[in-house]
């Protein structure tokens, strides 16, 4: 239970430490514990009115359920003290982003001038025999269908990860499962953060923008165009009342917490639906990635690696259980020794 408030106390104490290096204020960029917090809230309750009719209509005989049977379920499922810990996950989780936020937001203040893009490049022209991987996926898959298809899937990451949390917190038989989840997407935030300052980059698109200037206009060009903008606000007055940049490549958030996911999938024993779904995603994915210019190949190679260990340290902290297979619970607490 206390897992996720610690990554967001110990987070928090991160980013509060960066702005007085920085000299630039905490800030809640895109209303992250405002209007989103509240939004997934919204999303929890009615969720919870879901589950709770799920529950009950399973124990009548009727179609719709009996006053008796949801209020019955509700008692027993639903107490004030589940309430208060699916609520403190959801503060947690959202001051946790919001602490990453400023992290990534101070980059360019504390580590001025120095991008590793060029070495990224180059690691990835000698991953692919001296060719780099954006124009092959360009001149195989074409850049009409492709690159609407592969923006609709990068953009949804930003839906997939309250969603998929507020169905973890929600319909988790175990509760502690759903904190698992939750905890484990957290310490992505962390790792990810850390993985910015570690090698600071912008990402292919930025540094080099002539390998993608042929792609049609998107959702996910759309964004790339309004971060840039950001970024250049930020640079030129970092303090600002609401300047915030959010460019950063290595590693790959999108990967590590969609790899996260599928991870947790096999170690919940979720359906095979799930977890098949959850693989052809991170596919997904990992190919917008790359055909959008979005991160290098070693972007997303650092993104499997933030994964494993965000996995590892959330199932140490929570002290769950696997209930996966034998093969990935022995490799997942492995990770968490």
């Amino acid at each position: 239970m206390v897992a996720g408030p610690v990554v967001a106390v110990l987070t928090t104490a991160l980013a509060l430490l960066a702005a007085w290096a920085s000299g630039v204020p905490l800030r809640d960029p895109d209303h992250v514990v405002g209007l989103r917090l509240l939004l997934v809230i919204g999303l929890v309750i009615v969720l919870v009115g879901l589950d709770i009719v799920v529950r009950a209509r399973g124990r009548c005989e009727k179609r719709i359920p009996s006053r008796r049977a949801l209020q019955s379920v509700r008692r027993e499922r639903w107490t004030r003290r589940r309430w208060a810990i699916v609520g403190s996950a959801l503060v947690s989780f959202y001051l946790t982003y919001l602490a990453y936020r400023n992290l990534k937001s101070v980059l360019p203040v504390l580590r001025p001038g120095d991008l590793f893009d060029r070495q990224l490049a180059e690691a990835d022209r000698a991953l692919f025999g001296g060719h780099d991987p954006a124009a092959l996926m360009h001149e195989a898959l074409g850049t009409a269908v492709t690159t609407e298809v592969l923006s609709v899937v990068y953009v949804l990451f930003l839906l997939f990860v309250p969603i998929s949390v507020a169905l973890a917190l929600v319909f988790s038989p175990d509760l502690r499962r759903g904190l698992f989840y939750a905890t484990a997407i957290s310490i992505n935030w962390v790792l990810g953060a850390a993985s910015y300052f570690l090698l600071p980059s912008l990402g292919p698109i930025y540094a080099t923008p002539g390998g993608f200037a042929d792609l049609p206009g998107t959702a996910a060009s759309e964004l790339q165009r309004l971060l840039l903008y950001e970024r250049l606000e930020f640079l030129y007055d970092p303090a600002a009342s609401d300047a915030a940049q959010s460019i950063a490549g290595f590693a790959s958030l999108h990967i590590s917490i969609v790899f996260t996911a599928a991870v947790a999938a096999h170690l919940l024993g979720l359906g095979r639906p799930v977890r098949i779904a959850l693989w052809v995603l991170l596919a997904l994915t990992t190919a917008s990635t790359i055909h959008l210019g979005w991160h290098y190949v070693v972007d997303d190679l650092g993104g499997l690696v933030l994964g494993v260990a965000a996995v590892g340290l959330a199932l140490r902290l929570t002290g769950l259980k696997p209930s996966g297979s034998p093969a990935i619970r022995a490799r997942a607490e492995a990770g968490a020794a």
